[in-house]
């Protein structure tokens, strides 16, 4: 067994981490902290460690929409579920609409970190993982961070 190979770090990690999928080190937000509303979406321009762009065309992250939306309607459906398994519904009263209201509670409560995972997610598909990022890097005349 070879112990000089290099630890890959986990895709899925990296992405619920907010990195960077290039290097999966470099944090994708200037703000580490997903409810100071003012910074919620503020992105690096590039990855502070291997210098990545965050946003590689102009309009990029509109797709993030339907992330963000596949990432809600699996929350509700998730709340859904639980509900249901755990206290139930029933057409004789209103637990229906208590499950509304606590799922509409919950899709707001956690709607800064959706936007951000689905920002992180839909990035992460178009920006493969390099593990020789720093070869690459310093070829084509980069050192750190990216320069314009």
């Amino acid at each position: 067994m070879d112990h000089t190979t290099k630890s890959r770090p986990g895709y899925l990690s990296s992405v619920l981490r907010n990195k960077c999928p290039r290097c999966r080190q470099g944090d994708l937000f200037q703000s580490t902290h997903p409810y100071k509303l003012s910074t919620v979406l503020k992105m690096n321009e590039t990855c502070p460690v291997c210098g990545q762009p965050t946003e590689i065309e102009k309009g990029f992250y509109y797709g993030t929409g339907y992330v963000s939306y596949a990432l809600s309607v699996a929350l509700s459906v998730s709340t859904f579920v639980a509900w249901w398994v755990i206290i139930g519904f029933s057409l004789h009263d209103s637990r229906f609409f208590w499950w509304m209201g606590i799922n509409a509670v919950f899709l707001l409560a956690f709607q800064p970190l959706l936007m951000r995972l689905s920002r992180s997610i839909w990035i992460s598909w178009f920006v493969r993982f390099d593990t020789d990022w720093k070869q690459s890097a310093q070829i084509s005349g980069q050192t750190g961070m990216a320069s314009s």
